[in-house]
């Protein structure tokens, strides 16, 4: 079955063409740039760009139920040639381990503000746990999905296990998702809405080990931050257990700068709070 996906982008509307189409077990990302499409705004710095440009595919692959890891093409188009080498760590952390096949060709683009623009090709089931399996990220709805997103929180964070009442209560004010390939319940993600004057929101991604190493945590981590946008958050943290150096490690791959450890009142465990360097947009 062929779907399209749209990002809300102006240019998807004034053009007519979808951010991603979906066709069967493959998904086809159209060239992308570092434009926010929430705001319509767009950094200067190639870099950032190029950091918006891989959140923005990130969150069309998420919602096409694939992520990164099922990338098999990549293309990148600059209008300089100089300005490729100082985005290669970003597109690096994204692809070192996918190792999709890549083109980078020197060329215009549309708006003068772009710098560098990225397309994409995947095909689903790359992450899969069996034949044909394809990564789903859905929103936590009812108890039985409430005792899921409880069972991954509780094996990622033992020091912090809660009871099913004390998850539901958690459905009030955050927003939770639990991700599955196909029927099997792999990780869950957790966002607490902006607040404070710096309008701070905090996205959570946690995947159960034997999944680990497949895209999903940034499939997780990309679809949270997307949604954090959307909410008009100024800025976004994340927070890890200390003892948890893998996910301190995720983290700081995607960009995440400590910004202070503690110990809760009557607790012994140590607590990472990390800020993302650059904006949400």
């Amino acid at each position: 079955m062929r779907r399209a996906i749209v990002s809300g982008s102006a240019f998807e509307e004034r053009i007519g063409y979808a951010r991603a189409v979906v066709d069967g077990d493959r998904v086809h990302v159209s060239g992308t740039t570092g434009f926010d499409y929430a705001s319509m705004t767009i950094s200067g710095d190639v870099v950032e760009q190029a950091e918006q440009c891989l959140r923005n595919i990130g969150a069309a692959l998420a919602e096409a139920g694939c992520t990164f890891a099922d990338v098999v093409r990549v293309r990148y188009l600059l209008p300089a040639r100089e300005d490729f080498e100082p985005c290669r760590p970003v597109l690096r952390r994204t692809f070192a381990r996918v190792r999709p096949a890549a083109t980078m060709t020197v060329c215009g683009l549309a708006d003068e503000r772009m710098r560098i623009e990225i397309e994409v090709d995947a095909r689903r089931g790359t992450v899969a746990a069996g034949p044909g399996s394809a990564l789903r990220i859905e929103p936590v709805e009812g108890d039985a999905m409430v005792e899921e997103w409880r069972h991954v929180h509780n094996v990622i964070v033992p020091p912090a296990a809660m009871t099913l009442a004390e998850a539901r209560e958690r459905t009030g004010r955050n927003r939770l998702a639990n991700a599955y390939l196909d029927d099997v319940l792999v990780g869950c993600s957790t966002l607490r809405p902006p607040g404070g004057e710096e309008r701070v929101a905090t996205v959570i991604a946690r995947v159960l080990p034997a999944y680990r190493g497949r895209g999903i945590g940034t499939a997780l981590y990309e679809a949270g931050l997307g949604h954090a946008r959307e909410l008009g958050a100024g800025a976004v943290e994340t927070v890890v257990l200390a003892a948890n150096a893998e996910g301190l490690r995720f983290a700081g791959a995607r960009g995440f700068v400590e910004k202070e450890r503690y110990v809760l009142d009557g607790e012994r465990d140590e607590w990472v709070d990390l800020r993302l360097a650059a904006t949400p947009a």
